[in-house]
């Protein structure tokens, strides 16, 4: 097996570890699993740097063996690599392509989660007196409350 398809494969086998951790990001935030996104967060910064490592590595050996660095040095390595290579390349960048539609989408769901809180915030912050108090109790002008859950 040449070099290059052995960095291809070990890149392949990181993006797929990738969409799977995308995959139980996108679960956590839409079943309201937020205390789970911060090892989730972890991992993806540890395989994307995983994965920046081999990028640099495959572009250094197609770089060795007479390829300019890139998607064009790549994409005649691969061709120069045989069929094995060349698949290779193509599996691997429609992975990557799948991984960023799914890191946007994954984006997107934590962008509408923040807009909602923000606006709820305004909402509730808008008076100049807070309708609901710190503890639940709701205010009302003479200063009573009215509880709103038993405790």
């Amino acid at each position: 097996m040449n070099t290059m398809l052995l960095y291809l494969h070990a890149e392949k086998s990181c993006v797929e570890e990738f969409l799977v951790l995308l995959a139980e990001e996108e679960a956590a935030m839409t079943e309201r699993r937020f205390g789970d996104l911060e090892q989730i967060t972890e991992q993806k910064v540890q395989l994307l740097d995983r994965i920046a490592e081999l990028d640099r590595q495959r572009e250094t050996a197609q770089s060795a063996l007479g390829f300019e660095p890139g998607a064009a040095g790549a994409d005649a390595a691969a061709a120069a690599g045989g069929d094995a290579t060349r698949q290779a390349w193509t599996a691997l960048q429609e992975l990557a392509e799948k991984a960023r539609a799914h890191n946007l989408r994954n984006g997107s769901i934590v962008h509408t989660h923040l807009d909602f809180t923000q606006k709820a915030l305004q909402f509730l912050q808008s008076s100049v007196q807070l309708f609901y108090g710190p503890d639940g109790t709701r205010k009302t002008t003479s200063g009573g409350g009215t509880r709103l859950a038993m405790g």
